[in-house]
């Protein structure tokens, strides 16, 4: 497996590859966002108890969910640079980062607007809420690290090892519902997938949901992609290879 990962270590593979997988990524991702929204918001039936404002289900649960997910992503990314040493591994924490940080505020945010008529508040500090926030201060604390070093390297080294310590709170907000008695619900992902053959949402809801959970997954990680790559062209400009391919496509 090594071997065959081991050449996209270099910027140009990693650049090449990257402009392949885009399409696929982006294109079916506009399409199936769309479709997992429009189905979600518009035709999805209201829930018989908390009637048209669940909807927001729809947006709220793709987002923290790949919030977490990118972030495991971005320690991924982390580890293989502090170990190896891959420069694209530390280019790759800074494209991730942005885009988890926008994911996890996403969350906060329709979590806040659907906890206020759930709730009767916008803000608790509940146990998984809290922990939530505390992931949008790891994303903002590794770019915020990036960028505090006058030596890039240094700066990703730090960044990575920040990324590696936040690990801890991904579990935590996974079973936070599980650990302390919260007012938030369990995890609606976890009961679609153990529970799938009688799972806890009627499938005219939950269909849309996973939907929507595909779109997410495929337009950020279009959009990480896109940053990676520009990344890597604002790294390696000087390089004959980067050099030639701007002038090939300004032409």
């Amino acid at each position: 497996m090594w071997r065959w990962l081991h050449p996209y270590a270099k910027p140009e593979a990693t650049y090449r590859l990257n402009k392949k997988l885009l399409p696929w990524f982006a294109i079916p991702g506009v399409v199936i966002l769309t479709i997992g929204m429009i189905w979600g918001l518009a035709f999805a039936p209201p829930d018989y108890q908390q009637g048209e404002s669940y909807r927001i289900i729809f947006v709220h649960v793709p987002s923290a969910f790949w919030a977490m997910g990118f972030y495991m992503g971005m320690a991924i990314a982390a580890l293989s640079a502090v170990v190896w040493q891959i420069r694209t591994a530390e280019w790759a924490i800074l494209a991730i980062a942005p885009v988890g940080a926008v994911l996890t505020l996403i969350s906060l945010f329709t979590g806040a607007v659907w906890g206020k008529p759930m709730w009767g508040t916008w803000w608790e500090w509940d146990a998984r809420l809290t922990a939530q926030l505390i992931l949008f201060f790891l994303y903002l604390g590794v770019m915020a690290l990036y960028a505090a070093f006058e030596d890039e390297r240094t700066g990703a080294k730090a960044a990575g090892i920040l990324a590696l310590i936040g690990v801890i709170n991904i579990p935590i907000i996974h079973y936070s519902v599980y650990w302390w008695n919260t007012l938030h619900q369990q995890s609606t992902i976890t009961q679609a997938i153990t529970r799938f053959e009688k799972p806890s949402m009627a499938p005219e809801m939950l269909w849309p949901l996973l939907v929507s959970i595909l779109g997410f997954l495929l337009v950020s990680s279009a959009l990480v992609i896109l940053r990676l790559n520009n990344e890597i062209l604002k790294r390696e400009v000087r390089r004959p290879w980067a050099q030639t391919l701007l002038l090939k496509e300004n032409r």
